[in-house]
């Protein structure tokens, strides 16, 4: 059996965290998205086939031709211009059936297991708000009738969730597809055309769905894997003077100085360096190499590889990227005084991020200076700086 993991996409929507990289690429729990997917794939498939374009040598590099026993193959989608698009490329490569799904979703290998059984299926779950998503109307026999993209008035809650079963029938029917008003081929279409001849199924997700669709849903994905999977071991020598509750996880190499105190559940990665005097608060995650120094307070955040908050910062659930170096006195606001939903730019959209409490998503390698203060839900683009005592109310994009 093979899969065919979307990840070509330059996911504009989750800028600046990928500006730098590619979306399969962020990190949860410190592994990449890719990485997750893959694991979830064992003993499914023998072989993934990953359609890259955006900063697919990275990918390429950092997985080679095998992960674990599955067979890695790469193809190239040099324009992006839709999912039915990014199948098509593997058409010259697919054996017989095979799996679809989108690089930047999390799914349960329970549900991809059974998803396998279909001929041609989709897994689907209910949603809060179906006007958000596609939406399946089927029959008693989960047949699909009919899949409506984002409808005004949806027939069910039932929701596409990017995951697809099909046989390779389905590469003569996209190369039938018509572009859409985008100009992309859609592979939505092909399932439209296999609902209407009645041999499109779906497949009833029962166990998790994580889709990173903007930068605040790295932390939503954090929190669930930490309080699900997290494995607690510390692999390191604590001294007396250290405060640790809950399940934490510590990776070789780190060191932990006097007056830390770290309440799980947490992730800490290898080679970090941690206090005197400071606290990490749960569902934080730092990466390999960071460092955590004098009086500073990190709470639901993450850290990517050798992120720096030195001395007297205060970060909440904000997202920091690699090498990014925070000065003496950094401090997020994560809470508006009104307590309202924070809204924050995307792409020229003002987005309600539906979140109480978000902080700053910083790029990579973004050095600010001391005594800088950034408003909750701003976002600072990879290598720029900040002068000391500034205050970020809008995000900074150059």
């Amino acid at each position: 059996m093979q899969a065919v993991i979307m990840a070509a996409g330059r996911s504009t929507r989750t800028w600046p965290l990928t500006l730098t990289r590619p979306k399969p690429l962020l990190p949860v729990m410190n592994t990449p998205l890719l990485e997750h997917q893959l694991n979830a794939l064992k003993g499914i498939i023998d072989e993934a086939v990953i359609v890259i374009g955006y900063r697919g040598n990275m990918i390429r590099e950092r997985y080679g031709d095998d992960f674990k026993g599955i067979r890695l193959r790469y193809v190239e989608q040099k324009e992006q211009r839709g999912t039915g698009h990014a199948v098509l490329q593997t058409a010259d490569v697919i054996r017989d059936s095979f799996l679809v799904l989108n690089g930047d979703d999390l799914y349960d290998p329970a549900d991809l297991a059974r998803l396998v059984k279909q001929e041609n299926g989709a897994l689907a779950r209910p949603v809060d708000d179906p006007c958000r998503f596609g939406i399946f109307e089927i029959d008693d026999a989960d047949r699909v009738i009919h899949l409506e993209e984002k409808p005004q008035h949806p027939r069910s809650n039932l929701a596409n969730i990017g995951a697809y079963k099909f046989t390779p029938e389905v590469f003569n029917i996209l190369k039938t597809v018509q572009p859409s008003p985008r100009g992309e081929i859609e592979v939505t279409d092909a399932v439209q055309t296999l609902a209407e001849a009645g041999k499109f199924y779906v497949t009833h997700s029962k166990g998790y769905y994580l889709s990173i669709g903007y930068p605040w849903h790295l932390l939503e994905a954090n929190i669930y894997w930490l309080d699900h999977f997290l494995v607690p071991d510390i692999q390191v020598e604590v001294p007396t003077l250290v405060t640790i509750s809950g399940p934490v996880y510590i990776g070789a190499g780190t060191v932990i100085r006097s007056g830390v105190v770290i309440d799980g559940p947490a992730y800490i990665g290898e080679n970090c360096i941690l206090g005197p005097n400071c606290w990490i608060r749960a569902h934080t995650v730092l990466g390999s190499g960071c460092r955590i120094g004098q009086a500073s307070e990190i709470k639901t955040s993450t850290f990517f590889e050798n992120a720096v908050a030195p001395h007297q910062n205060y970060i909440g659930d904000s997202i920091i990227g690699a090498r990014t170096n925070l000065g003496g006195g950094t401090n997020t606001a994560n809470l508006r005084h009104d307590r309202k939903p924070i809204h924050t730019p995307v792409q020229g959209e003002l987005v309600n991020t539906g979140r109480e409490k978000l902080g700053a998503i910083i790029g990579d390698d973004v050095h600010t200076g001391i005594n800088t203060a950034i408003y909750p839900g701003r976002k600072i683009w990879p290598g720029l700086t900040t002068l000391p005592g500034s205050v970020i109310r809008f995000d900074l994009t150059e």
